[in-house]
């Protein structure tokens, strides 16, 4: 009996032991995460969205707006370069890094004509795609890039001139 109660303690010191060199070197390396509460998210809107000019023919179609920066039409939609710059929203999130964002779409978003006439714009598309996991460090800020589609009718339903409307997007901090 005495010596099953000695191999009993030199087990535990040996557990002992190794419990004690584990946190020693636990406490030479740095450990990251988020405080308790977590850092609640910050957005800002860096640029709205632009389709730039186009023209279109007797049945519309579409104008794409990509969240890399490129656009596309469909239809007998025609792209203009008439020194009307197109281009995707971009929002800065500030948040810890290694935090997980979502990223949901509102409603269709419904445009004024200047000269009477509405547009349908519908977002979608994102870079980086949702959901994502943000990497830098305040100060800096995660550059989110949105795209959108705008659904473009007939000339007499769409009359030319300047389409203004709002859009939401929510980002969702997980």
């Amino acid at each position: 009996m005495i010596r099953t109660r000695m191999k009993l303690y030199k087990n535990n010191y040996l557990i002992f032991s190794l419990c004690g060199i584990f946190l020693f070197l636990m406490s030479q390396f740095p450990s990251f995460g988020q405080p308790h509460p977590p850092r609640p998210i910050k957005v800002y809107t860096v640029q709205n969205m632009n389709f730039g000019a186009f023209t279109q023919g007797t049945s519309g179609g579409t104008v794409i707006i990509y969240p890399n920066g490129s656009r596309s039409s469909t239809g007998d939609i025609l792209q203009l370069n008439l020194g009307y710059q197109f281009y995707p929203a971009i929002f800065e999130i500030d948040v810890l890094p290694g935090t997980l964002i979502s990223i949901l779409f509102g409603p269709d978003a419904i445009l004024t004509g200047s000269h009477g006439g509405t547009l349908t714009m519908h977002i979608g598309g994102s870079s980086p795609q949702s959901p994502f996991v943000t990497k830098v460090y305040p100060p800096s800020r995660t550059q989110v890039y949105v795209g959108g589609t705008l659904i473009v009718g007939n000339p007499s339903a769409n009359p030319p001139g300047a389409y203004n409307g709002i859009f939401s997007v929510t980002f969702n901090q997980e």
